[in-house]
């Protein structure tokens, strides 16, 4: 009978999968043609596309008399981008493994110099270092003859190597810090300690037991680091000139085409996983997560008592250089951006054609840096400079309220399903959401955002600007949402099993006692990491949304005989961006330059923020807890020699199961 329960499980969760990409697959056709809110036209037109999508002869279309199958016409170009994220995949994580086993041996120091060179290099987005792999290729052949490799597919010609390590970039990094991080904290556990005192090598415990123990989070996380690849790869297909499988998605918005090639895409990256979370569960069926159940109200959990907490751990972390820096540099922008937008009765400078002193004109759009425009002007004759400061408040806030929105409802989602879902619901749930960690989220945030941000302001907009931004917010927290569920659920699931939280719950625990004394300071760490990867994620996005002129709060569209670009109404960064191709094929580099540089500065204020913090969870984990600092401690144990005294376990007991 056990040979037949896997099967039908893994026929089961693969059908929710395939429920899920049908869902989003009508979205773009139902939003233009029914409304954003209606909900009762949205469910029938789900409804009746299942029925179309069960039926064999809508998987193909007559054109001038010739029958043409989908899959015919999709299958190469799937295979196509199969390949480069394949390539690109085995690249990022041998490197990241190569560099992660590297550092291990290395001095602190040396160690130290090597982050900060990987963490500037996180900071360019792919968009950037796709356009300068290009340009450097172009410069290499035209001064030196030397054609280093294909960059862009020219007819029958495919290119690889190019997008592969354009694509590798990222999930190289990503995976360097994950690993880097959960093994320096896995050194750090008593049975390393033990096997280093039996004389175990250095190599011998990283390989034996450090790997081992590593591989459940590592293989967590590597679901948000593959649906960040899948995400460059709408991007990178477009930058290379790339057929592969996204270009016939933008393409073609009929919900037929969507879906067949959202199922391709989705399909393999399920089975794998799903293969692998089969084989490693099959061992042990004990469910670790029974805990008491305690009449805890959710009014108890708190959440606006965050505040005080905030308030008091803003002034510690304030003392750390890093988290310091960063901070400032964001709150600076954004201050800056207010005050500059209230203060100006121009805030952005226009400037059509720039005239000498004999009326004769000297330049149009777009202005060169210097003069009057300290770094030139976009094609519309905007003050790029000007446009970046106004656009600050814009791009940040919304980064910020996202990243926030996507971990605060993941934590307490998290709770939900660490304390109050049986095993059996916690697998459903993780197989139910896959469907969503192999979905490429730009490509998603694209089909789902264009037929709201997409208007033309001479015919009315069809929504307002307040509703266009919370619609994007909550699409881009939705679309990230049930992932960083599973993902803190899944780190609480792996700290509960931990002998320390085991003896709590023995001793009578509740699962508040649990969670803020034992759990979170554990966790803190790793939800600033994914806190900091949730802004860095959101910029990206607005950077590929900005490349396909979709832009934050709306996409303002002219009509007529020469209609202007796509134009952004806000001015945030990614309208900028919109023009990066032909910024750098026609020489004007600073249209793209300096909204990249603004991105770029910004993912750098975050890191410094999210190590910051790291620094000062890995030296103090009480920090959320403990209100006496370390130092005290340690200034008594040198004053004297430990002895047992009935007051230490007074201490013990207040720390232990206080609150």
């Amino acid at each position: 009978m056990k040979f037949f329960v896997f099967p039908i499980k893994f026929i089961f969760y693969y059908i929710l999968g395939l429920i899920g990409i049908l869902a989003v697959s009508i979205a773009p056709e139902v939003f233009r043609e029914k409304g954003l809110y209606n909900f009762v036209g949205y469910i029938e037109g789900f409804i009746k596309f299942i029925f179309v999508f069960m039926d064999g002869e809508s998987w193909s279309y007559s054109y001038k008399g010739v029958t043409v199958d989908f899959l015919d016409i999709l299958w190469g170009p799937y295979l196509y981008s199969l390949q480069i994220i394949g390539g690109a995949l085995g690249i990022g994580l041998g490197i990241a493994f190569i560099l992660t086993i590297f550092t291990v041996f290395l001095p602190r120091p040396l160690t130290s110099a090597l982050k900060k060179v990987l963490n500037l290099f996180e900071t360019v987005p792919d968009l950037m270092v796709a356009f300068m792999l290009q340009l450097l290729i172009v410069y290499v052949f035209k001064y030196f003859g030397v054609e280093l490799m294909n960059f862009t597919e020219f007819g029958e010609e495919k290119v690889f190597l190019a997008p592969m390590i354009t694509l590798s970039i990222i999930p190289m990094i990503s995976f360097f810090r994950i690993m880097l991080f959960i093994m320096e904290e896995e050194l750090l556990k008593p049975h390393i300690e033990f096997a280093q005192s039996k004389g175990m090598s250095k190599g011998r415990i990283l390989f034996s037991h450090v790997m081992k123990n590593i591989s459940p989070s590592l293989f967590s996380h590597g679901k948000l680091i593959i649906w960040g690849m899948l995400s460059s790869l709408f991007i990178i297909e477009t930058i290379f000139n790339m057929k592969g499988i996204t270009y016939y998605i933008v393409h073609d918005f009929r919900p037929m085409v969507i879906a067949i090639s959202l199922i391709m895409i989705y399909t393999p990256f399920f089975v794998v996983y799903q293969g692998v979370y089969l084989w490693i569960n099959h061992e042990s069926s004990e469910d670790h997560s029974k805990y008491k159940k305690d009449k805890t109200k959710w009014n108890e959990w708190k959440i606006w008592g965050w505040l005080s907490t905030i308030k008091r751990l803003w002034w510690q972390h304030m003392h750390n250089g890093k988290f310091a820096i960063g901070f400032s540099v964001i709150f600076i922008l954004i201050v800056t951006s207010f005050l500059y937008s209230w203060v100006k009765e121009e805030p952005v400078k226009h400037i059509n054609f720039m005239k000498n002193d004999e009326g004769r004109i000297i330049s149009a759009p777009p202005h060169k840096p210097f003069g009057e425009m300290i770094l030139g002007s976009d094609f519309f004759g905007y003050s790029i400079l000007d446009q970046l400061i106004v656009g600050a408040k814009y791009t940040l806030l919304f980064a910020l309220v996202v990243a926030s929105m996507r971990v605060i409802g993941g934590f307490y989602l998290g709770i939900v399903y660490h304390f109050h879902l049986k095993e059996t619901r916690k697998n459903w749930l993780d197989r139910l959401v896959d469907s969503i960690h192999f979905l490429p989220l730009s490509l998603i945030a694209y089909l789902l955002l264009r037929p709201v941000l997409w208007g033309f302001p001479v015919l009315g907009w069809d929504h307002s600007m307040f509703e266009r931004l919370v619609f994007e917010a909550v699409v881009l927290t939705i679309l990230v949402l049930p992932l960083t569920t599973v993902l803190i659920g899944n780190e609480l699931k792996l700290l509960g099993k931990q002998d320390f939280v085991l003896s709590a719950k023995l001793l009578g625990g509740s699962n508040k006692h649990l969670l803020w004394t034992h759990l979170f300071p554990h966790l803190a760490p790793r939800l600033f990491i994914i806190w900091g990867q949730q802004f860095i994620q959101t910029l990206l996005v607005l950077v590929h949304l900005g490349l396909f002129h979709l832009f934050l709060g709306g996409t303002i569209i002219k009509g007529g005989l020469l209609p202007d670009p796509p134009k952004s109404g806000t001015f945030e960064w990614s309208g900028l961006i919109s023009s990066t191709k032909d910024s750098l094929m026609t020489g004007k580099y600073w249209i793209v330059i300096a909204p990249l540089v603004a991105f770029m500065i910004s993912i750098i204020a975050m890191q410094l923020i999210v190590q910051g913090v790291k620094e000062i969870q890995q030296t103090k984990v009480g920090v959320l807890v403990s209100n006496k600092p370390i130092k005290k401690k340690h200034s008594l144990i040198k004053k004297k020699t430990y002895s047992p005294a009935v007051e230490d376990f007074k201490l013990i007991h207040q720390h232990t199961f206080k609150g």
